[in-house]
């Protein structure tokens, strides 16, 4: 049995308000991301703004591993990496500014192991939500917001970035298929904790569904 101060808190979200973006890449995750955390910072609120993978030292030399086009992994090797790149950016800097009474916003957490490694790449849930535990140590979003994208969008989207696609982007739409159900199959097993949003409207009508799910969280109605 661990003892008292080895064992970990009870799964549930924190006092503060901790806002996730969730969705396969190209939806739109880092531009509401930062919308939210303007908003936020405009009334005046202490925000901490992260992504997942990332955030920490450790954490970003993790994630470079992991979208390196020429580092092949495995996908246990995958599912390893992104739950320690999580673990240190939860110690180093998420804990800490719940605990500051900071807000935190987030590009990905958990749902897209999930969808990524476990609808994605085939890997257990079960599995999957055993490292969730020991990586968050109980901590859990207050909210999360998926934004749904077809493959096919996400393609012509990232096409127009001009830039050379990472490990992850390479992959072809089956796969970003399954990744995609994945995040809408999670979203309807929490309903709610989860908000799915249409990524393809515009990026302002976008925000304003988030403000409105967040305001219940600043009235403290949520």
């Amino acid at each position: 049995m661990q003892s008292p101060s080895t064992q970990y808190p009870v799964p549930g979200p924190p006092p503060v308000p901790f806002f996730v973006f969730e969705g396969i890449d190209g939806s739109g995750k880092s531009t509401q991301a930062g919308l939210l955390a303007a908003a936020l910072e405009a009334r005046g609120l202490a925000v901490t703004r992260v992504r997942d993978p990332g955030g920490t030292p450790l954490s970003d030399r993790i994630r470079a591993l992991l979208l390196d086009p020429e580092s092949p992994v495995a996908p246990a090797t995958e599912l390893c990496l992104y739950a320690a790149a999580r673990a240190q950016l939860v110690h180093e800097v998420i804990r800490p500014a719940l605990e500051a009474g900071r807000i935190v916003v987030s590009d990905r957490f958990t749902w897209s192991t999930f969808a990524y490694q476990g609808a994605g790449r085939g890997l257990d849930a079960g599995h999957i939500a055993r490292l969730e535990d020991v990586s968050c140590a109980g901590l859990r979003p207050s909210h999360v917001f998926v934004l749904d994208l077809d493959p096919a969008a996400r393609a012509a989207r990232i096409g127009k970035r001009g830039e050379a696609l990472d490990r992850l982007e390479r992959e072809g739409d089956g796969f970003f298929n399954r990744v995609r159900n994945g995040f809408l199959e999670r979203a309807s097993a929490h309903p709610g904790l989860g908000t799915v949003l249409d990524a393809t409207k515009p990026p302002e009508e976008l925000h304003a569904a988030v403000m409105a799910v967040v305001e219940k969280f600043l009235e403290g109605g949520a």
